[in-house]
């Protein structure tokens, strides 16, 4: 709680974690997920798209005393979380994360998070992968996290909670880069 509010930070078992400000290729699919799920699921609420939700990129969730983290993009149905507008930390549990893989986070993503969602029933949880261009979603059931299925570029899909809009997976990403020929 000391430290100051630009220092990007989570709180995981009572351990403080900091992390290095997003790479460009992480920052687009963040941006995009935004857009391509905030879109008609938040901003178009009353507006003509489904809507129901609040989508919000890197707000501090609390898990508990000694988990507090920030998830690439996390996703409430409004009628679970009605004023969220001064909270933080939220302290309620989102519907929906997603979280963006990259160099120094994706062991914390699969492993440590993924466990931490699982066990405060967070019923969706997508990660995306960058590198290798693939989201994969999960769906948390009585047995604990179910794999919907993967995804690579190629992809135009309808994934749970936001199945009632296509989404083109090849759009979270940046253009594969061209070799220069002599």
């Amino acid at each position: 709680m000391a430290l100051p509010d630009d220092v990007r930070a989570e709180i995981l078992a009572g351990h403080v974690i900091t992390a290095p400000a997003p790479l460009p290729k992480h920052s687009k699919a963040q941006r995009a997920l935004g857009r391509f799920v905030g879109g008609p699921f938040d901003d178009d609420h009353d507006h003509g798209g489904p809507g129901g939700w609040w989508i919000f990129v890197e707000v501090d969730v609390q898990f508990g005393q000694h988990d507090i983290v920030r998830p690439d993009l996390s996703g409430w149905c409004r009628d679970r979380l009605t004023d969220p507008g001064e909270q933080r930390p939220i302290t309620v549990t989102p519907d929906w994360v997603c979280e963006i893989l990259s160099p120094s986070t994706a062991t914390r993503d699969k492993v440590a998070k993924r466990k931490l969602y699982a066990e405060h029933h967070v019923r969706h949880y997508w990660i995306v992968d960058v590198d290798s261009r693939t989201l994969e979603a999960f769906v948390l059931d009585d047995q604990g996290w179910r794999l919907v299925d993967s995804y690579d570029d190629t992809s135009v899909v309808r994934i749970p909670p936001f199945e009632s809009v296509e989404l083109t997976i090849s759009r979270l990403f940046l253009p594969v880069a061209r070799a220069h020929e002599p």
